[in-house]
């Protein structure tokens, strides 16, 4: 990979706040974490690549983007860092509220990522008990976005 490019992907992970981004082209990979003072290169076939050029460590590709929680019952975590929206566009009403029942398949939230609108769905059926995020707001991988019971 050319060094200007991967200044560039570093300036973009600095300005964006994105904590880890994880690039491949060809047999080429970068992984650059913002956890650590220096850009990691990942060699090629490690990781778990997603379609938005993200990824999670292998600790996390197990999580399916839901975990229980003894209080609220299961969180639903974002499966990529972005920009978190809670409606379609700034004038629509948000796609979810405190209270509401949602089945398995509703569109919870848009993130944002790497210039791509993704619609995070619920894994399970419940009823929104908590939104952990505001729009608009960052978010990281595996960051908790809804409390569903």
């Amino acid at each position: 990979m050319d060094l200007r490019k991967i200044k560039k992907l570093i300036e973009l992970v600095e300005e964006s706040k994105v904590v880890e981004l994880e690039v491949t082209s060809g047999d080429e990979s970068i992984r650059i974490s913002m956890g650590s003072t220096v850009p990691t290169m990942v060699p090629p076939g490690e990781g778990t690549s997603h379609g938005s050029g993200l990824s999670r460590r292998a600790d996390e590709s197990s999580d399916k983007g839901i975990t229980k929680d003894s209080d609220t019952g299961s969180t639903e975590k974002a499966p990529m860092a972005g920009v978190f929206y809670a409606a379609p566009n700034p004038d629509a009403e948000p796609f979810v509220a405190v209270g509401q029942a949602v089945t398995a398949g509703d569109v919870l939230c848009i993130i944002e990522s790497m210039k791509m609108m993704n619609e995070i769905t619920a894994k399970q059926s419940g009823t929104v008990s908590r939104i952990f995020v505001g729009n608009g707001d960052p978010v990281a991988t595996g960051t908790p976005l809804f409390a569903i019971s």
